[in-house]
């Protein structure tokens, strides 16, 4: 999982990433691909 500033690119890179808030952070997952996992703040 990369952790980022800004989670605009990580969304983008594959169709699948969704953006979600879970206990106060922000993270983008990807069911069909894990590799794409990040999480801002």
């Amino acid at each position: 999982m990369k952790v980022l500033s800004s989670l605009k690119s990580a969304k983008g890179r594959h169709l699948k990433c969704k953006v979600v808030r879970r206990k106060g952070r922000i993270y983008v997952i990807n069911k069909s691909n894990p590799r794409f996992k990040a999480r801002q703040g």
